[in-house]
């Protein structure tokens, strides 16, 4: 993928945390993660994505380590039951929008029943994401599709992570703003290891934008401020880490990847469907790391998804739906200008 052209929160000097980042500050920098995006537009009635995050070798044959947490649990987040039920992840992760959502787990079946040592497979479980788009895209044409699909887990590599309006976050906003795909790591010792933690966030939630103890609004930057909506909206949390956990510690870790939206305004409405999903690329034969090792691990997915909200905002650009509805991107030399005023 193409490196980042805009500034991201840490080149602003809002990195959060002392812990330091991997290489390239994003989900890539756990080994063994790829991500891939296919971006769906049609302006003005069409802006919309699918987002694809592979972990390598992963199959029905050959499942990861993983942990769910539904903070609220409106949404449509399909084979999460199994998932919970068994602690395991069986195929890449898919993040789309709603109502394409079925679309794009149909497609996401089809296409691991193709791949080599799964002739045999009569049953799997397909996870997928969703958030709802539908102020900035015409979610019921549901435009996203079995090819759209394929590229984009085609397209998954390691290395520098597209953010903003790319992939599922194309017609995504959050906090007032338009929003999207964003992704921060951090590099910790572990149980007396180096471990890397990568998050990757959805962003599609309501709230009013928080940076420590300031908030800030469209109108605090000068740009118009939005019609009044109701407070909806939701965001899905993607942890990946080499860490060996198992899925009881994963679920803990997928907890506070949930409550890590607090620290950036988040209002976890009703209407919010807020999710956090925790997995590790290390199978549970290696040792693993104790509870009482954990609290580091926390704090660095507090940070990190703290980081990738604040990262997806600032990668986002003004987009305009179907129906006129704005949300402007958040930009950078207005923001610091009133964070240093």
């Amino acid at each position: 993928m193409t490196a980042p052209t805009t500034p991201r929160a840490r080149d602003l000097g809002l990195g959060t945390g002392t812990l330091p980042t991997g290489r390239h500050n994003a989900i890539t920098d756990v080994p063994g993660i790829r991500v891939g995006h296919t971006t769906v537009t049609a302006p003005p009635r069409v802006h919309s994505g699918v987002t694809a995050i592979l972990p390598e070798s992963i199959g029905p044959r050959a499942p990861l380590p993983a942990g769910f947490f539904a903070g609220n649990g409106y949404g449509k987040f399909i084979g999460t039951t199994q998932l919970t039920e068994l602690g395991e992840l069986e195929t890449p992760l898919l993040l789309t929008s709603t109502l394409s959502a079925f679309r794009v787990a149909d497609a996401l079946v089809g296409w691991v029943l193709e791949q080599p040592g799964a002739e045999d497979v009569r049953s799997l479980n397909p996870v997928v994401g969703e958030c709802n788009d539908g102020l900035l895209s015409d979610i019921r044409s549901r435009p996203v599709g079995e090819d759209h699909v394929r590229a984009a887990l085609a397209s998954a590599n390691t290395g520098p992570v597209a953010e903003g309006c790319v992939g599922a976050g194309t017609g995504m906003s959050a906090l007032g703003f338009k929003a999207g795909i964003g992704t921060s790591s951090r590099v910790l010792p572990l149980a007396g290891r180096e471990a890397t933690l990568g998050a990757l966030v959805l962003a599609n939630f309501g709230g009013t934008l928080r940076l420590g103890s300031r908030t800030v609004t469209p109108a605090d930057l000068g740009l118009p401020v939005p019609a009044p909506l109701p407070d909806t909206g939701s965001c899905v949390v993607v942890l990946a880490t080499d860490a060996p956990l198992d899925a009881r510690r994963l679920t803990r870790l997928a907890r506070r990847a949930v409550f890590a939206l607090a620290r950036t305004g988040a209002s976890y409405s009703h209407g919010s469907g807020d999710y956090g999903l925790a997995l590790s690329t290390t199978r549970t034969t290696a040792p693993l790391v104790p509870d009482a090792d954990l609290d580091l691990l926390f704090a660095a997915a507090l940070d990190a998804v703290e980081e990738a909200v604040l990262n997806s905002l600032l990668a986002a650009t003004t987009t305009t739906g179907p129906r006129g509805d704005v949300r402007h991107g958040l930009p950078a030399a207005p923001l610091l200008r009133l964070l240093n005023g």
